[in-house]
């Protein structure tokens, strides 16, 4: 198709579609393989090839500065590290990773004393595989159990299997795509899980016997709608399983006896559009966080026989937004932003009153961490921000005391004082507000010359937390300051700003991205052209928007696994994720304003004849969520319409799926990849 002196040129093929009188053509639509998810095709997979040649042939030179940007992040990761350990019953658990090894092992021991159980080996499990990935993982109620599941090619589709801990045997029995928690009933016989279908939707519960036909497996539950997904959990107190169903905006639950799993399930509350629910059972009586009078959640409870009828406990707040809740024996937790900043608050199940837990820094993250016991005196917590590495402290309940279990470990050396971090608010176009989370060397000038990285994502109400990276240091060590954009679309400042970055609204999520580069060049960290961008899946749908409004703003873009082709996506029903991501961008199909909506805004289709900055992009042959043909289909109209001499690269991994390449040190080295690219356009190669 191409020589490796110059960049592959994929064929335009003529296909058209019309829908709403609106005719659409897409010449690069060849390059979705009709037998996906088995992609056989042959020109399909000889320009993906091309690409990648292209990629390694276009890197090959700057490899010198890849190896340094390895070899620094690999030297900022303890390489014999492991988790803290933690008691849940008779046993203590943790994980830990080896010298050299990709992947962790899982161990116990009984809190009585005893040796070291390895209980999973995912080295073992992972060797000959290009990609690994444990997925969900559960030790049955009588600590004899260790069910798992595990994924060897990206496509997410789990295989589950039991291991005797005891014995140390892996059962017989197989369950093959799995797409769902893993969860034991009270007696340690029967496990609870969810089947992906063919359009790789979980739209059922299903019960196991331990030592029966994986054939004879029971339906417990069954999801007819097919925008809406079926997970499976379990109470804090175990007593009761929870089969929760729903979309982006509307979601329904029912409970279970976990000791009588056939039992007929209890419906909490019938689903009603746009209502939300989370349910958890303490003592008989149900907690629920519900959006039913406000975007930021309250908190009501219910009785076990009128499980509909909610009585207010926590009222909702414009300036509080409930993001969770946990029920323990003695106490609760809620959590939430207070706005924007993450706050943990203890709570009496009498009076519900609320002690706040103070933390040191004005911007961080803070959420419990590992919590697995219904009665304890202790709260395990996780804490970090830009500028203070993970932080995994015990919360002591009578004392009051955050007691240090653990701070992440840098072993080639780190200076926290060579840091600073600040949260700035920056005006969008219309006035609103932007939150901004930057860090930078401590003696990073404010005169528009140094380089700045800006990261983005702004959909599906998830927030960008203001954490700590390792590998975010190779940039801030060759003076660059890195920023977050808390833009809408996500939920970093409540319910209410991820609704106004959906559906119709969609648009400010990228205008707001843009504004916030605007505002952070007139305050002086950086210049047009110096700013380089990233985004992945959504955010990568970002990447694609801001190249097309504002290609002059950007020095460099990486846009990973990017969500690019979101029109053709919500036009066809048949994709595994479709019908679901209607309630976040739009049904097309039947709406002729949605339709009109993403079409406005789709970044394929305004992909023109301008000069566009330098590019690398992204992709999984086997993800399930962004499929590998929409960033293909891009680049392809990207290289053959625009009119730079800028360099565009394409990178496919063949083996993987959504999240890129699965070993901690093969991410770390696709990480390296996108810098040592940033590195080179911005000219700071040292």
């Amino acid at each position: 198709m191409t020589d490796q002196m110059q960049p592959p040129v994929a064929q335009r093929r003529p296909h058209s579609f019309t829908h709403h009188g609106i005719t659409v053509d897409d010449p690069y639509a060849w390059l979705r393989d009709p037998g996906y998810p088995d992609v056989k095709d042959k020109d399909v997979l000889a320009y993906l090839e091309a690409e990648n040649g292209w990629f390694e042939g276009a890197m090959a030179p700057h490899k010198p500065l890849l190896d340094t940007l390895f070899q620094e992040m690999k030297g900022r990761i303890k390489e014999d590290d492991q988790s803290v350990p933690q008691k849940d019953g008779d046993y203590i658990y943790w994980r830990a990773f080896e010298t050299g090894a990709q992947y962790r092992k899982w161990y116990r021991k009984p809190v009585v004393g005893g040796d070291d159980q390895l209980m999973l080996d995912e080295p073992a499990l992972a060797e000959g595989h290009e990609y690994f990935r444990l997925g969900a993982m559960s030790v049955s109620p009588d600590g004899r159990y260790l069910a798992y599941a595990i994924d060897t090619n990206g496509s997410e589709r789990f295989e589950a299997r039991v291991k005797d801990l005891f014995s140390g045997e892996i059962l017989p029995e197989v369950i093959p795509d799995t797409l769902s928690s893993l969860v034991w009933t009270s007696d340690s016989k029967g496990l609870l899980y969810g089947l992906a279908n063919e359009n790789w939707r979980t739209d059922n519960a299903r019960l196991h016997w331990l030592g029966q036909s994986v054939d004879s497996d029971v339906e417990l539950f069954h999801e007819d709608d097919e925008g809406f997904r079926v997970s499976i959990g379990l109470t804090s107190s175990e007593k009761w399983i929870v089969i929760a169903t729903g979309d982006h905006v509307t979601s329904e639950a029912w409970l279970i006896p976990a000791d009588n799993p056939t039992a007929a399930p209890v419906l909490v509350a019938a689903r009603k559009p746009g209502r939300e629910y989370d349910v958890d059972e303490h003592e008989g009586t149900l907690y629920i966080k519900t959006n039913d009078s406000h975007p930021n959640f309250r908190l009501v409870k219910a009785t076990l026989d009128a499980p509909d009828q909610w009585e207010e406990v926590i009222a909702a707040d414009a300036h509080f937004y409930l993001t969770d809740f946990t029920l323990f024996k003695g106490f609760y937790v809620t959590e939430g932003r207070q706005d924007g900043l993450d706050q943990i608050e203890l709570r009496d199940y009498a009076t519900h009153s609320a002690k706040r837990i103070a933390f040191p820094e004005a911007s961080y993250s803070a959420s419990l961490d590992d919590n697995p016991e219904y009665d304890v005196t202790k709260l395990r917590i996780g804490y970090e921000s830009m500028v203070t590495p993970d932080t995994i402290y015990d919360y002591h309940l009578e004392t009051g005391e955050l007691e240090v279990l653990k701070v992440q470990e840098i072993p080639s050396g780190y200076d926290a004082a060579g840091y600073a971090a600040e949260r700035l608010m920056i005006a969008a176009r219309d006035g609103t507000q932007i939150p901004v989370s930057i860090v930078y060397p401590r003696d990073f000038p404010r005169d528009g010359g140094a380089p700045l990285h800006l990261y983005g994502y702004g959909a599906y109400g998830l927030a960008m937390e203001p954490g700590f990276s390792t590998s975010r240091l190779s940039l801030l060590d060759r003076g660059f300051a890195f920023a977050i954009a808390h833009i809408r679309g996500g939920d970093d400042l409540g319910q209410q700003w991820y609704l106004d970055g959906k559906l119709d609204k969609r648009v400010n999520t990228f205008t707001d991205f843009v504004d916030v580069a605007k505002g952070l060049i007139e305050l002086g960290y950086s210049a047009k052209g110096k700013i380089s961008i990233s985004g992945g899946s959504a955010g990568g749908e970002l990447m694609g928007a801001v190249i097309n409004s504002d290609p002059d703003l950007w020095g460099a873009v990486v846009a990973h696994v990017p969500f690019v082709d979101v029109l053709n996506t919500m036009l066809d029903e048949t994709l595994p994720l479709t019908p679901g991501e209607w309630p976040e961008w739009g049904n097309p199909i039947e709406d002729e304003a949605a339709f009109k909506t993403i079409q406005s805004y789709d970044p394929y289709t305004h992909v023109s004849a301008q000069d566009y900055p330098p590019l690398m992009v992204t992709a999984g042959l086997n993800d399930p969520r962004v499929t590998y043909w929409e960033p293909a289909k891009w680049v392809a109209k990207l290289r053959a319409t625009k009119t730079d001499s800028n360099i565009l690269l394409l990178k496919t991994n063949m083996g993987a799926g959504h999240g890129g390449k699965s070993g901690r040190f093969e991410s770390l080295h696709e990480t390296a990849e996108e810098f040592a690219f940033i590195l080179w356009q911005l000219g700071v190669e040292g």
